[in-house]
């Protein structure tokens, strides 16, 4: 008995290889939802943010005032912080998505640029056809050339995984630092405004434009549509026959494979989902908020909607919280910056120190499962 144990443990024996760590992380993905030990991250980072502000500041008392309090102060306030969680909420969907089958999406920060570019670019177009007079059916073909745009750049990383083995961590970064420069020169070069002064593409007409629900704030109807994909992907995940075998895949390959399950088309459908919901991000940005791409406005989206999608435990519904916590965090920074002597680097501290510590209890929990299996 013991013997057979060991051989059955020890590939040099004939047994079957040791997991890899990319692949206990797809396992736990699938089966994990929102972890309580992730409630003691947002109280960590509270605490070092209280005494960072209290070595930092010259006036500790006014600057906590305006770091707690000030993004609920006024409609404005509050409706500017709720606007910025917005394209947190798609990305960490998007990377919900890639992880529940077992994959991991490190290009967003490339298809959040390119949806927005690509939705920029079509809104342009449809501007100068008649289009956009249609209003809503506009919206929607530009918000959809920003998912297809960036959902073919995540499609592409799956089809390499799903053909060729490849690690779809490196191809999706090498990728995205690819597109990145691409969508750079297209922004600064050809599709520059000469009327402005900002590194920028011509602004989209007015009947492109997202409606704003909470005046003078820059909220927008995206929060509808946030919302209405926190459910659509809730419900594809947990209720489809497509989401079951995403899931499926993504927990066990070789037995989805024997259970009939198509798992190379599915490795390229997840990260194509992955890649459109973190294009559609981009394209609500510029649709309801920005108007036009700035260049590089996008920088740093992709790496916190990975960290809120860390806090929620890859549960479509603790996306939401953990997204405003992100949004407040920002926020509070930058009112705390216009009127005490407070740094926005705090900010980036802070949320640094909830990557690093959200990144550290989902590999404990990895190690800890693997440990009880």
């Amino acid at each position: 008995m013991t013997e057979n144990k060991k051989t059955e443990n020890n590939p040099a024996a004939g047994g079957p290889p040791e997991t890899s760590f990319q692949e206990r992380l797809a396992d736990f993905s699938c089966k994990s939802s929102f972890s309580p030990g992730a409630v003691f991250i947002p109280v960590i980072s509270l605490l070092v943010l209280i005494v960072l502000i209290f070595i930092l500041s010259d006036t500790p008392a006014r600057t906590l005032y305006f770091f707690f309090v000030g993004p609920f102060r006024n409609v404005f306030s509050f409706g500017n912080m709720i606007n910025s969680s917005l394209p947190l909420i798609l990305g960490a969907l998007g990377v919900t998505v890639a992880m529940k089958g077992g994959h991991l999406n490190l290009g967003g920060e490339g298809q959040v640029y390119l949806g927005a570019f690509a939705t920029t670019a079509a809104a342009l177009a449809f501007s100068g056809s008649g289009i956009a007079r249609f209003g809503v059916i506009g919206i929607i073909l530009a918000a959809s050339a920003g998912v297809l745009a960036s959902g073919a750049a995540g499609a592409f990383c799956g089809f390499c995984k799903a053909r060729w083995n490849t690690n779809e961590l490196i191809t999706t970064f090498l990728l995205s630092n690819a597109i990145i420069p691409v969508v750079n020169y297209l922004v600064t070069g050809p599709f520059l405004d000469p009327q402005t002064s900002l590194l920028s593409t011509r602004k989209i007409s007015e009947n492109m434009r997202l409606a704003l629900i909470l005046k003078p704030s820059g909220l927008s109807a995206c929060l509808y549509i946030a919302l209405a994909f926190v459910v659509i992907v809730h419900l594809f995940l947990a209720r489809t026959k497509k989401g079951y075998e995403i899931r499926m895949a993504g927990n066990n390959e070789i037995f989805a494979r024997y259970g009939g399950v198509n798992t190379k088309f599915n490795t390229t459908l997840a990260m194509a989902v992955s890649g459109g919901l973190y294009g559609l991000a981009g394209g609500l940005a510029v649709l309801g908020t920005y108007y036009a791409v700035i260049k590089e406005f996008s920088a740093g989206l992709g790496w916190n909607g990975l960290a809120v999608a860390l806090i929620a435990g890859f549960y479509p519904p603790a996306v939401i919280p953990a997204a405003l916590f992100f949004a407040w965090l920002g926020a509070g920074a930058r009112i705390a910056m216009q009127n005490t002597g407070l740094t926005l680097e705090v900010a980036s501290i802070v949320q640094a120190l909830i990557f690093f510590l959200s990144t550290s209890l989902l590999i404990k929990n990895i190690f800890a499962r693997k440990g009880r299996s």
